[in-house]
């Protein structure tokens, strides 16, 4: 008799990442036929929920069938009572499933952002920082449809453009090191991984905080609106997603190739020409240059492009657009000239 069909569900979609990781970092060509590749090692990135309990028992199954050392890491972002000890816990759990390295890293959360997006940036930080340290190939995140629904109803709400629409990506970071097998999964089939192995699970209780945003959707937002829609709200979100990442990506591409031809001798953007694209794509063209500058990438708002866009359509002689970073956008002599102020 085969596993639950939840656990066999989860364990496929962690197989076919780890296929993927192995693809990405085999050599082409070895030095001699007796020569093997190095053993890759996959972390997974664990807080104790549901959805990161289910991923590392995948990990810990099929890692081993695939030659794959799987290791895990747990943060503890200190904002709650006790946060130490659960984040021991998680470590034993970890260990119980047979992953090695294993180990809990303890950051400072700072403020800016806003609670959430400054807990996300010191989380990052610290699984950058394990991976580094330990050559690990991937970094195993726990995200799942449901999780990918939220982001997109949250970019939405931000209007923040189409590429804030396509949630989060299966593949991210530096060189692809964080890998999500589990956006195509409901939440539900995870805890009930969980429950079937009879995993011990932590609630972690700022999941129904209404004091965070997130958690207002997921508790009132999305059922308000399977409510009002009926079911199937948030695979519809979640396909709007990958449908809102392959448009992206085809922008990105596009802006990418047209830059060189806005450009004068002197690198400059030509205003005229930058006119002469569409909007889409002259406006990546201007949040790339602004980036290039110097401005923070997650501080520049879609407003702030729109501010500079007019530099270039609505032309009246308006004067310098400060951006965030210190930068400086402003008009002159047909060109227009981002920098630091």
């Amino acid at each position: 008799m085969g596993p639950h069909p939840a656990v066999a569900a989860i364990r496929l979609a962690v197989r076919r990442v780890l296929h993927d990781i192995l693809n990405d970092h085999t050599p082409a060509q070895q030095g001699t036929a007796h020569e093997r590749p190095p053993t890759p090692l996959v972390l997974v990135a664990c807080s104790g929920g549901a959805d990161s309990m289910a991923l590392a028992s995948a990990l810990a199954f099929e890692a081993p069938r695939l030659g794959i050392r799987a290791g895990g890491i747990t943060v503890d972002h200190g904002l709650q009572a006790g946060s130490d000890l659960r984040a021991q816990e998680v470590v034993l759990r970890l260990r119980g499933l047979g992953l090695d390295p294993v180990e809990a890293a303890t950051v400072t959360v700072g403020r800016d952002g806003g609670p959430e997006a400054a807990a996300r940036d010191a989380r990052y930080a610290a699984l950058d920082a394990a991976a580094a340290r330990h050559g690990a190939a991937a970094v195993l995140l726990g995200h799942t449809r449901d999780d990918q629904a939220e982001t997109v109803l949250l970019g939405l709400a931000r209007g923040s453009g189409i590429r804030s629409l396509s949630g989060m990506a299966a593949v991210s970071g530096a060189d692809g090191r964080y890998r999500r097998p589990f956006l195509q999964l409901d939440r539900q089939t995870a805890r009930k991984a969980c429950m079937v192995q009879s995993l011990p699970v932590w609630d972690d209780p700022h999941n129904t905080d209404p004091a965070y945003t997130r958690s207002r959707l997921r508790h009132e937002g999305l059922p308000a609106l399977e409510k009002a829609l009926g079911k199937g709200v948030i695979e519809a979100l979640a396909r709007t997603a990958q449908l809102s990442r392959d448009d992206a990506d085809a922008l990105d591409a596009w802006a990418g190739q047209a830059e060189a031809s806005v450009r004068d001798a002197a690198g400059l953007l030509e205003c005229a020409k930058l006119y002469a694209l569409p909007p889409a794509v002259r406006r990546r063209i201007l949040r790339r240059a602004a980036i290039e500058a110097g401005a923070p990438a997650g501080a520049l708002f879609a407003r702030h492009i729109e501010e500079v866009d007019r530099l270039i359509t609505g032309w009246r002689g308006q004067g310098a657009i400060n951006l965030p970073g210190k930068v400086v956008a402003q008009r002159q002599g047909g060109r227009l000239v981002i920098r630091q102020g």
